[in-house]
């Protein structure tokens, strides 16, 4: 009989071959976490362009490890079909599914007291889509809200986000739970604007960056992961006026992992194995400072 001595990492990337409009950003995440395996000694495969759901479940049973990067409203339904296969990276499918419905996952936050902008049916707010990607279809208007859409107050304020890897809260849980704190990455500076038509176009950010109230928005951010249970790399996208408002909740690798990256001294393909068996490290190191535009082009800050 013979034994694979290699180990190998699936990294099931969506839109590199089926969206084209998000292909370059998803093309540079890719790139930094194939890059971060090899270095760590993995062998690193990719669906090609026939089926996406096909070629995970054609791949994924000879994988050590697998993580799905895809679209918020797709993200659950191609990691159900991994973690029928081989060991999830990344967040679980349930929680996966919860964050990318934005209406229920602002009932969960308010519930346990995070702060969310309430939603307004008329009047001058935000309308987006229920299940949606970066901001594709987010407005400032006074129009009615469309099917599969809905508004929420618009608060003005400086648009940051919190990138965490969460440790095994379910999967393979009696095997990998710790009880391990969230590990936050990084506090990053979101580049949003709204346009003469009251579209938000998000153009990228800067990475790290410090904040006087950096304490307060990084332990709102580890608390909505643990109350909405995810796991694995998770973007949490906040909105700092007269409180910290979580805007969204990304179950997923986001494109400030790009910048990241450039500064963090720890690899992220061992932070995301370690974190999926309950053993994060305490934190990360990183040294200077930034800036991605939204397709995860890196330049000096």
């Amino acid at each position: 009989m013979c034994y694979r001595s290699v180990v190998r990492a699936l990294l099931a990337e969506y839109t590199v071959s089926h969206d084209p409009t998000l292909a370059p950003d998803g093309a540079a995440m890719l790139s930094v976490l194939s890059q971060s395996f090899v270095r760590c000694g993995y062998e690193v495969v990719s669906p090609g362009t026939g089926d996406f759901e096909s070629e995970i479940s054609r791949l994924a049973p000879s994988c050590d490890v697998g993580l799905v990067i895809a679209p918020d409203h797709l993200l659950s339904r191609y990691t159900m079909v991994l973690e029928q296969h081989t060991h999830n990276i990344g967040c679980g499918s349930m929680s996966a599914a919860i964050c990318a419905n934005k209406v229920h996952t602002a009932k969960i936050l308010i519930s346990h007291g995070i702060p969310v902008p309430e939603e307004m049916n008329a009047g001058r707010r935000v309308v987006k889509p229920v299940h949606g990607c970066g901001a594709r279809g987010v407005r400032l208007t006074e129009e009615p809200a469309g099917p599969g859409e809905f508004g929420q107050r618009y608060i003005e304020g400086e648009h940051l986000s919190v990138s965490l890897v969460g440790s095994r809260v379910v999967g393979d849980a009696c095997m990998y739970f710790s009880g391990a704190p969230p590990l936050v990455l990084a506090l990053n500076r979101q580049s949003v604007q709204i346009g003469e038509d009251g579209a938000f176009h998000y153009l990228g950010g800067e990475t790290p960056v410090g904040h006087p109230r950096g304490a307060e928005i990084l332990d709102l951010a580890k608390k909505t992961i643990e109350v909405l249970g995810c796991q694995g790399y998770c973007g949490v996208d906040v909105v700092v006026a007269d409180r910290v408002y979580v805007v969204d909740v990304n179950a997923r690798i986001t494109t400030s992992l790009v910048g990241i990256a450039a500064c963090m001294e720890e690899e992220i393909a061992k932070i995301l194995v370690d974190a999926s068996k309950g053993e994060p490290p305490a934190q990360v190191h990183l040294s200077g400072r930034v800036r991605f535009d939204k397709a995860g082009k890196v330049t000096g800050a």
